[in-house]
């Protein structure tokens, strides 16, 4: 999107998720499509690709395991089900994750009549595990690669991982920070 911005931002990007309860990354950069339209703006795919891996590289979306989606994906992805959400690029399951401060994006209040998506819930218990377990793995790999930058970014995740749900994060934190002291 050429002069989009606000539509990409981390936040408003977790708006429109949070609107549906989740969706896969193929609904998503279809949402952000139809943002564009309404506001008038030209669609970028290719900055609307790098704002989603932001997102997520930034814990502010989050992929959802299977076990913690309720709901049916619909024909918006290619008539993808549940089961299938998760896989594959564009079927990558994402709901907002702990880094998120959710805001709606001019004219988002829409996407749910353009996108036509069924009721759709999260099980946070099930979502916040799977956050953990991906805390843990990228943790270990920017220790592994000495990605001192990385590790600050998710030493700062596990405080909001910690006030979004009831996990223990203090030892992924512990050794991070250990590491980011050396």
């Amino acid at each position: 999107m050429a002069d989009g911005p606000s539509v990409a931002a981390r936040d408003d990007l977790a708006g429109v998720v949070d609107l549906f309860g989740w969706l896969t990354r193929a609904e998503l950069s279809r949402a952000l499509s139809e943002l564009a339209f309404k506001q008038r703006t030209e669609v970028d795919e290719n900055a609307i690709d790098a704002a989603i891996d932001l997102a997520v590289a930034e814990y502010a979306l989050v992929p959802a395991p299977d076990g913690a989606l309720s709901g049916d994906a619909d024909a918006t992805d290619g008539g993808t089900d549940r089961a299938a959400a998760g896989t594959g690029e564009g079927g990558t399951a994402l709901a907002v994750g702990p880094a998120a401060f959710p805001t709606l994006p001019e004219g988002a209040e829409d996407l749910p009549h353009i996108l036509d998506v069924p009721d759709r819930g999260v099980d946070r218990e099930t979502l916040a595990d799977a956050v953990l377990a991906q805390l843990r793995e990228e943790a270990v790999e920017a220790i592994n690669a000495g990605d001192a930058e990385r590790l600050e970014t998710l030493a700062d995740v596990t405080y909001d991982v910690e006030a979004w749900a009831p996990v223990d994060v203090d030892p992924i934190r512990t050794r991070i920070l250990a590491e980011v002291d050396e």
